[in-house]
C-alpha cells in the first residue's frame, strides 16, 4: 500500500469577484463544501474565505487530481447555492483557480492564514492577495 500525503492550498473567487459571500452565506457554503468533500472522499483540512473568494487546505489521495477535486467542489457548490437561493442573483465561481503544493512543515502556518481571512482582508484586498500568491508561487500573470 502506498503512503501519500500531498498538501494543496486552493484559492478561487466568485465570478467577476462579486462580493456575494456575506458572513451568513459563507458559513452555510463552507459547511456544505466540507460535507460534500467528505461524501466524495476528499480530505478537506481547513476552509475559509472572504466576500469574493475561498481558501481550502486539503490533502490528496493517490487516485485524486487537483482538477477533479476543484471540479467536484466548485461545480456542486455553485449548483447548491443557486438551488437554495442563497444569493439574489445567479451564482457562479470564476473559472480560474490557484492550487499550490504546501510542505508538511508549512501546514499549520497555512491553516492560520486561512483561519484569519477577515482580519487579513482589513489590510489587503483579494486582488492584492491573489497577485502576491501568483508571484510567491512563480505563476506568470496574464498580460505581463
Amino acid at each position: 500500500m502506498p503512503f501519500i500525503k500531498i498538501w494543496i492550498h486552493l484559492i478561487w473567487a466568485t465570478k467577476n469577484r462579486q462580493p456575494y459571500l456575506t458572513k451568513e452565506i459563507r458559513t452555510k457554503v463552507f459547511s456544505h463544501i466540507r460535507d460534500n468533500a467528505k461524501e466524495k472522499g476528499i480530505h478537506l483540512d481547513f476552509i475559509n474565505g472572504y466576500k469574493e473568494h475561498i481558501h481550502i487546505l486539503l490533502s490528496m489521495h493517490q487516485e485524486q487530481s487537483i482538477a477533479k477535486i476543484v471540479h467536484l467542489l466548485k461545480g456542486e457548490s455553485s449548483h447548491w447555492i443557486n438551488e437554495n437561493k442563497l444569493t439574489k442573483y445567479n451564482f457562479n465561481w470564476q473559472e480560474e483557480y490557484l492550487a499550490a503544493s504546501i510542505s508538511h512543515s508549512a501546514v499549520n502556518r497555512v491553516r492560520e492564514y486561512i483561519k484569519n481571512q477577515d482580519e487579513h482582508h482589513r489590510i489587503k484586498s483579494f486582488t492584492e492577495e491573489y497577485k502576491l500568491f501568483m508571484e510567491k508561487y512563480g505563476f506568470e500573470i496574464m498580460g505581463k
